[in-house]
């Protein structure tokens, strides 16, 4: 099974200096293109999970192998 990797960098809403990159992994359906087609929906997920954050920048990349999943 191959995964990849949707990098959130999010941001407090009270405080939008506090940041942070968040990753969500998952199955690849073919490519990182089809993540960038599928990330709208795990982003709104993710948003309606953590009220107090707002993502202001993703992407999609192959995960860090060094990194546990």
């Amino acid at each position: 099974m191959d995964m990849v990797d949707l990098v959130l960098t999010v941001c407090l809403i009270a405080n939008p200096s506090s940041c942070r990159d968040e990753h969500l992994y998952f199955e690849s359906r073919g490519s990182l293109n089809q993540c960038m087609f599928l990330a709208p929906a795990e982003i709104a997920k993710w948003i309606g999970e953590h009220p107090g954050r707002k993502v202001v920048r993703w992407k999609c990349a192959l995960p860090d192998h060094g990194r546990d999943i």
